[in-house]
């Protein structure tokens, strides 16, 4: 593969319209990032609202991130063949419907089937932005623009939360929703008038059908596994399975967790052959293999990938504990929450300067450990503290770490690709952080379901409170996802419980507080991985930079 850069006196400077379509792109696919952590806080919300199960609640925000995994490929390729422009364009409009059906839902599956169509447009949105800002900057001025690319993102995630509290505190959780249409027409409008429109080269023939086919079976049922296997069994059926008429019974003699498992590796290994086989006849494929040769680009990724896991097990998990175990209002939350943006904010915008000194990839590591350090101090706090502002310190130590991070990986991983396929390039790259935010949600919700199996029945036990009864709540608890203890503290004295209420909703809250702390742990681990993947990320840029001089 051909790599080589024009000298960096060859590189036009970007013009003003070139600064302003970066502005708009960012904001545009800071909203998908946005959509992605504003419900975490209005889950709660949600759950009671809609009467959610846990596993449903998992779905809501897993399931976007699901279908985004499953077509960013397909998308990254479409956007090189019509257009990024008119892609992003229409991605955005699609993104609107979906965010229209999400504000109107009355019940899981419909709010579930929004959040699909919400994907599907982010699935339109995000490659056409990524791989426009690669073509149009070079040289010196795209690590600029990374910068600013990257702090917007980071920003925007971390901001979520806060926004997802003030919405639903002083409105209600259908406006998290309805607040895209409004941003996103801005944009659409701001888009037509700045951004260029760019394309990559079709240079082989044919569409991947099987290939798409596969990917999204495969990721599909990787992640419905990790989700489910808490509710339906591990191995043996603890519940009935119900699919579009299709009744899996619990008498059958395994559940359909490890059935669901084995077709997402047969699936992804049968995806991945076929890609190298489409690669050998010179077929189009939605996986360019050959971008896998370049060292920073596939370490590049595996640390983007174990990083959106951790990232996304902290958003999912932590607002469950804050409102229902600390009983926090939203907004309350939301305003924890945002800690993690004073530091994105701060360290986003310093990110170059300390990249100058220690390198891009040296910036990464140094973010991943801040990273690792803050999640450290948050299982600590969340154990022995019920304080909101001791979750908030470490918090701003990890959006100190995740500014780093985010501003510097994504052009570190890209820094090697050719423009002519820098949509498919941006388009994998996509691909694996939201497959790392499904797995992050899957594996940080099923830690903490398996937890607090245990973790209630024992704490309400060391309180003095056994039998059937507190079983039975223990589990409605579970179930709910914490709800139920904030339904117990409003009901007070009225509650079954009677005057031992207050003691109940203690007992339950030190329960939720040990399980968050165990999925807390869970994102600590797939840290330590994307650690170790940004040295090898270090070393392949440094053997990159040698060859290339």
């Amino acid at each position: 593969m051909n790599t080589e850069v024009a000298p960096e006196s060859d590189v036009k400077p970007p013009s003003r319209r070139d600064w302003l379509a970066l502005a708009v792109l960012s904001i545009g696919l800071g909203l998908i990032v946005l959509d992605g952590t504003i419900v975490g806080v209005a889950l709660p919300d949600i759950i009671a609202d809609l009467s959610l199960e846990f596993a449903e609640a998992q779905w809501v925000n897993s399931l976007y991130a699901v279908v985004l995994a499953a077509l960013l490929l397909s998308t990254g390729k479409l956007a090189d063949a019509v257009g990024r422009k008119r892609l992003f364009v229409a991605g955005l409009a699609v993104f609107m419907g979906g965010s229209v059906l999400a504000a109107m839902s009355e019940g899981a599956s419909m709010l579930i089937a929004a959040r699909a169509v919400q994907a599907l447009g982010a699935a339109m949105i995000m490659p056409s932005t990524l791989s426009t800002v690669n073509a149009v900057f070079r040289g010196r001025y795209r690590a600029a623009a990374f910068g600013v690319w990257g702090a917007v993102i980071s920003g925007a995630a971390a901001v979520g939360p806060l926004a997802g509290g003030a919405l639903t505190q002083w409105a209600s959780w259908h406006w998290i929703f309805l607040v895209n249409v409004a941003v996103g027409a801005a944009v659409i409008v701001a888009a037509l008038a700045t951004v260029p429109e760019t394309s990559g080269v079709r240079s082989r023939p044919g569409a991947d059908v099987d290939g798409a086919l596969l990917s999204a079976i495969g990721f599909g049922m990787l992640v419905f596994g990790v989700i489910e296997g808490p509710d339906l069994g591990w191995w043996t059926p603890k519940e009935s399975f119900a699919f579009f008429g299709f009744e899996w019974s619990v008498n059958a003699a395994v559940s359909p967790v490890p059935v669901a498992l084995c077709i997402a590796v047969v699936s992804l290994v049968l995806f991945v052959r076929w890609e190298i086989h489409r690669d050998r006849v010179r077929r189009s494929a939605l996986l360019d293999v050959t971008l896998f040769d370049l060292r920073t680009f596939s370490w590049g990724n595996i640390t983007a990938g174990m990083v959106a896991v951790g990232e996304f097990a902290i958003i999912f998990v932590l607002p469950l504990n804050l409102v229902n175990a600390l009983g926090l209002s939203f907004i309350a939350s939301g305003v924890v929450l945002a800690a993690m943006a004073i530091g994105a904010f701060f360290s986003g915008a310093m990110a170059r300067h300390l990249a100058a000194r220690v390198g891009s990839p040296g910036t990464v590591i140094f973010g991943l450990s801040l990273e690792l350090a803050g999640v450290l101090g948050l299982i600590v706090f969340v154990g022995v503290s019920e304080s909101a502002w001791a979750v908030a310190l470490p918090l701003i130590v990890y959006g100190l770490g995740l500014g780093l991070a985010s501003a510097q990986l994504t052009g570190t991983v890209l820094q090697d690709v050719p423009v002519e396929v820098s949509g498919q390039a941006s388009a994998t790259q996509s691909t694996v952080r939201q497959i790392g935010t499904a797995l992050g949600t899957a594996f940080a919700g099923a830690a903490m379901s398996i937890a607090l199996a245990s973790t209630l029945p024992s704490a309400l036990a060391s309180a003095g409170f056994s039998g059937a009864s507190a079983s039975q709540y223990a589990e409605a608890t579970r179930q709910s996802a914490g709800s139920a203890i904030a339904a117990l503290r409003e009901q007070g004295s009225a509650s079954q419980f009677g005057s031992q209420s207050e003691e109940v909703v203690h007992a339950l809250s030190v329960g939720m507080g040990q399980a968050t702390q165990i999925a807390l742990l869970c994102a600590g681990a797939f840290l330590v991985l994307g650690l170790i993947g940004a040295v090898q990320v270090k070393r392949a840029a440094e053997y990159s930079s040698v060859e290339s001089s």
